[in-house]
C-alpha cells in the first residue's frame, strides 16, 4: 500500500476549512471531484471509535471509524469495508487486502493562512483516481472556504 500526501493553502481559518471539509452542504460539492454526479454524502456520529460512511447517492462506498480526532485541526479516518448493493463487507479477500487503511486530514493555521495537509493509503489501483480527486477536490476546498 501507498500513501499519497496533498497539500492546500487556503486564506480562511482553520474552523471555516474544517467545517468546509466535512459539513453536508459542501463535502459533496468537493468530493464531487472524485466520481462526478455521484452524489457523495459523509454519515457520521463523529465519535472517535464511531461508525462513518463516505457513500455515493446509491448507498454504496466505505465504512470507516475515526481513529483521532482534534477538531478544527485533526481527523484520521481507519476504512474497514465497503458497502454496496446494500451489503456491508468488512471479512472478504478483497477487502482485507486494504482494511485498516487511513486517511487523514491535518489542518495548522497562522496568520490568517490554513494549511491543509490531507494523506490516504491506497493500492496501486486507486492510485491515479485518488491522486485527480484529491488535487481538483482541495482546490474546490479552497475556493469554498475563501468565499
Amino acid at each position: 500500500m501507498k500513501t499519497l500526501q496533498f497539500t492546500k493553502e487556503i486564506k480562511a481559518p482553520a474552523q471555516k476549512v474544517w467545517d468546509t471539509l466535512w459539513n453536508e452542504t459542501t463535502y459533496p460539492q468537493w468530493t464531487d471531484a472524485f466520481s462526478p454526479g455521484a452524489g457523495s454524502t459523509v454519515q457520521s456520529d463523529w465519535k472517535v471509535g464511531g461508525r462513518t460512511l463516505f457513500v455515493d447517492g446509491k448507498g454504496n462506498g466505505m465504512i470507516s471509524t475515526i481513529k483521532t480526532k482534534n477538531e478544527p485541526y485533526d481527523i484520521v479516518f481507519e476504512h474497514l469495508g465497503e458497502v454496496a448493493d446494500g451489503k456491508e463487507d468488512t471479512i472478504s479477500e478483497k477487502v482485507k487486502s486494504w482494511a485498516g487503511s487511513l486517511e487523514e486530514y491535518h489542518l495548522s493555521e497562522e496568520d490568517g493562512i490554513t494549511k491543509l495537509k490531507a494523506s490516504v493509503q491506497t493500492g496501486e489501483e486507486w492510485e491515479e483516481t485518488l491522486n485527480k480527486g484529491f488535487t481538483k477536490g482541495l482546490e474546490e476546498v479552497k475556493r469554498l472556504s475563501e468565499q
